[in-house]
C-alpha cells in the first residue's frame, strides 16, 4: 500500500485535519500467524492559560522501518495552536509540536488508529534475507557509552559466545539474573548505564534494564536499539509507557528482546511467571503494544530546554518554563485506548 505522507506545515495549521498511512516495512524472519489487533489511541492535553507561551509536543507514533505496526490514520484538533512535525528518519522519530501564544488555552486532542501484528522471530533457523544494517545502531550515546565499564562488561559477558545468537543471548540471560525492577523509579527510569554499573546499583525500570541491553549490545559489536512506546489498555493508559529493544543479528534480521518485562514479571508474578517470560520475551513481544521511536539525545524543535534522554511522554512549556512531564496532572493529560 502507498504509503501517504503527513500534511505540510500549512495544512496543519487548521483546526483538525485527517492522515492515512499504509503498511510498514518488512524485517527478519517475522511470524504474523494471522494475528492482528487494531487500536484507537486517544491523548488530550491541556494547559491553562500561562504569563507567557505555551508549547507542547508529542512523540508520534512509529511508521517506517518496522513490520509489526502500521499506522491507519490519525486525527489532531490543536484549537488555536500552530502545528508543526519534526523527526529524524534513522530513529523513527516524529514529534507533533503545538505552539499557543501567550493568554491562550493549550488544547490539543490526538486520535491515532494503529493495528499491531504478533512480531516473532524464528531463532531456531536463520534466512539469507536479512541484509547489512548501518553503524547508526552500534553508535554510542550520552546514556548509552560504548567504552569503559561498558565495554568490559560485555567483552566478559560474550567471552564464551561463538556467534551473534549466542552473543546476543548471553546478555539478555546476564540482565534477567543480575538485574531488578525498582518500583520505586520514577517513570520508565533514566537509562543511565555507567552510572548502573559503575555503582552496581542494577534495579530500575524499562529504560534502564533495556538500555542496558542495547549498550552491552552494542559495546560487544552488536546493532541494537530501544524501542519506546506505550501498553495499550483497554482503558486509560497514561502511566502505561514502556520501552522494549531490538537486536539486529546476521541471517535474522531485527530481533525484540524485552528483558525489562522478564524482571517485571519476576517481582509481581513470581518465578513461574517469570521462567514463562524470560523464554517468550528473547525474539517475541506480544500485541498489546505501540512503538513510537528508537531515538536517544532527543532536542525538541522550538525548546530551550534541555535535551532529553528519550521522548516517550507528552511534554510541555509555558514561558519558557519545562513541565514535569512524569505528574501528567501538572498540565493535565490523559491518554485513553480501545480495541477496535
Amino acid at each position: 500500500m502507498r504509503q501517504k505522507q503527513f500534511p505540510s506545515k500549512e495544512a496543519m495549521n487548521r483546526r483538525a485535519f485527517l492522515v492515512g498511512m499504509g503498511s510498514g516495512v518488512s524485517a527478519g524472519l517475522l511470524r504474523a500467524a494471522g494475528r492482528e489487533r487494531t487500536f484507537e489511541i486517544t491523548t488530550k492535553v491541556q494547559v491553562e492559560p500561562g504569563a507567557g507561551p505555551t508549547r507542547l509536543w508529542m512523540p508520534g507514533i512509529l511508521r517506517a522501518g518496522v513490520s509489526f505496526q502500521r499506522v491507519v490514520s490519525e486525527r489532531v484538533e490543536a484549537g488555536a495552536g500552530r502545528a508543526e512535525v519534526t523527526g529524524a528518519t534513522r530513529d523513527g522519530l516524529r514529534v507533533l509540536s503545538v505552539a499557543f501564544p501567550a493568554g491562550v488555552a493549550a488544547s490539543l486532542t490526538v486520535t491515532s488508529v494503529v493495528t499491531r501484528l504478533e512480531y516473532s522471530v524464528d531463532l531456531n533457523r536463520a534466512g539469507g534475507g536479512a541484509g547489512k544494517i548501518p553503524d547508526y545502531f552500534l553508535r554510542a550515546t550520552k546514556l548509552l557509552p560504548t567504552d569503559g565499564i561498558v565495554k568490559t562488561t560485555a567483552m566478559e559477558i560474550t567471552r564464551a559466545a561463538q556467534t551473534d545468537l549466542e552473543k546476543a543471548r548471553a546478555i539478555y540471560d546476564w540482565i534477567v539474573e543480575n538485574t531488578f525492577r525498582d518500583p520505586k523509579v520514577r517513570g520508565c527510569g533514566l537509562g543511565d548505564i555507567r552510572f548502573m554499573l559503575e555503582s552496581r546499583d542494577l534495579g530500575g525500570k524499562c529504560a534502564d534494564l533495556n538500555a542496558l541491553f542495547v549498550g552491552l549490545a552494542r559495546a560487544a559489536g552488536l546493532p541494537a536499539r530501544d524501542v519506546y512506546g506505550i501498553r495499550t489498555g483497554p482503558g486509560v493508559i497514561t502511566r502505561s509507557q514502556h520501552c522494549r529493544a531490538e537486536v539486529f543479528l546476521a541471517g535474522y534480521g531485527w530481533v525484540p528482546v524485552d528483558p525489562a518485562d522478564v524482571r517485571k514479571a519476576a517481582l509481581e508474578e513470581g518465578p513461574a511467571k517469570m521462567a514463562e517470560a524470560r523464554t517468550r520475551l528473547f525474539g517475541a513481544w506480544d500485541t498489546n503494544w505501540i512503538a513510537y521511536n528508537f531515538a536517544h539525545d532527543v532536542k525538541l524543535a522550538g525548546s530551550g530546554g534541555k535535551t532529553l534522554g528519550y521522548l516517550m511522554y507528552p511534554q510541555a512549556e509555558t514561558a519558557g518554563v519545562r513541565r514535569d512531564s512524569l505528574e501528567p496532572d501538572t498540565f493535565r493529560y490523559s491518554i485513553a485506548a480501545q480495541e477496535i
